[in-house]
């Protein structure tokens, strides 16, 4: 695939790349994740310093009105340094969201995010509900001038340092009906929300939400009734492909990694990186990243397209991903012996993170089933 930068993509990356390398290595990830809490200092240098949260959100709103590629090219750099702040949740997800409901509220709170001070989460996903987006059981009823919100939301990811969240909810229908649901913008800490905060494996922070008698105004409701899902449904899409992005950066780590690994590492006279069969094996995994970069092109060059050809597009890179990274990461622990799964040494934090982007979204099995049933229906 031909697929070259401009001049200012290729700075945007270079940049970045540069930064993380000088101020974000993985000694001082630990230390700052053992810390506890939000890495504020280098939210803000995402923001202040070097623009990035402002990067893909559109200029009304103080954005630099960059797009997908812009938006693969800070995943793919947030991937390689493994770095776990909410750039995924808040700028993609939620300002994707944002940009495509302009109003006052959303070009403000859109302002927030370019310029650092608010992290916003997308409470969708559902305990029942696993891959499926339009399976929403959270209601939201009209009260006066406002609703009433009641449900509960799952593995919200980035919720515990969400100022502020979106929330999808059933406004008519039932779960068998893509109609009926809306989105709903509110404060963390509304009343009624309660929140169980934890970490994942990767290091995330992830906030179940329990809902219960929560009222909002009227001017909560970001979009018409009933009408939110191919939003939600579109902006999953770029989310998936900005996860296949950082899946590309965090397999060539790993691939760099072992290569290293295998130069140094000395076993019957002789390094590693002698033995022809760990050659193969290793040529395997370059293979399988090489794939996995055209796999993730793909899918931003066709976030543009017709929501058929985009959702294909983006389904087939996310299974070509998840193959990817569970192959590259179980390789890449293997060939570091022992050593691969302690807490001091890099690849085995890279494997827990892969390991959470092949089931992000859903996992290779969810989306080939996805892509035949889109041929089937373009076919019929």
């Amino acid at each position: 695939m031909d697929f070259g930068l401009t001049e200012e993509q290729t700075m945007l990356r270079d940049m970045l790349q540069r930064y993380l390398r000088d101020s974000y290595d993985f000694e001082t990830r630990r230390k700052r994740i053992l810390q506890g809490g939000p890495d504020t200092a280098l939210w803000q240098d995402f923001a202040q310093t070097l623009g990035i949260l402002a990067a893909p959100l559109p200029e009304r709103a103080g954005g630099l009105g960059g797009g997908a590629i812009e938006t693969m090219i800070v995943m793919e750099a947030l991937g390689e340094a493994l770095v776990p702040e909410p750039f995924l949740e808040t700028v993609v997800i939620a300002g994707g969201l944002l940009a495509r409901l302009p109003g006052e509220a959303s070009d403000a709170l859109l302002g927030r995010i370019a310029g650092g001070e608010a992290k916003v989460a997308l409470a969708h996903g559902e305990p029942q509900s696993r891959y499926a987006l339009h399976d929403v059981r959270t209601t939201a009823k009209a009260k006066g001038n406002g609703w009433v919100l009641d449900g509960t939301k799952q593995v919200v990811v980035g919720g515990p340092d969400a100022v502020q969240l979106i929330v999808s909810a059933r406004t008519s229908g039932d779960t068998r009906d893509r109609d009926g649901i809306a989105l709903f913008l509110l404060g963390s800490d509304a009343k009624g929300i309660e929140h169980h905060d934890y970490r994942l494996i990767d290091e995330r922070g992830a906030s179940d939400l329990m809902l219960r008698d929560v009222h909002v105004p009227g001017d909560a409701l970001l979009t018409g009734e009933g009408a939110a899902l191919p939003l939600i449904e579109q902006v999953i899409d770029e989310a998936t492909a900005a996860v296949c992005a950082e899946a590309v950066g965090a397999m060539r780590r790993m691939v760099d990694d072992t290569v290293e690994y295998a130069k140094q590492r000395r076993q019957f006279g002789q390094p590693l990186a002698g033995f022809q069969v760990l050659q193969h094996r290793m040529v395997d995994m370059y293979m399988a990243l090489e794939q996995a970069i055209s796999a993730a092109y793909l899918a931003t060059l066709q976030l543009d397209a017709a929501p058929g050809e985009r959702a294909r597009a983006v389904s087939a890179a996310k299974a070509v991903i998840g193959d990817a990274a569970r192959f590259v990461g179980q390789n890449a622990v293997q060939l570091h012996g022992a050593m691969g799964m302690t807490e001091e040494l890099a690849v085995g934090h890279y494997f827990k993170r892969v390991s959470v982007i092949e089931q992000q979204f859903g996992p290779a099995d969810h989306h080939l089933a996805r892509y035949a049933a889109l041929r089937r229906a373009e076919a019929a």
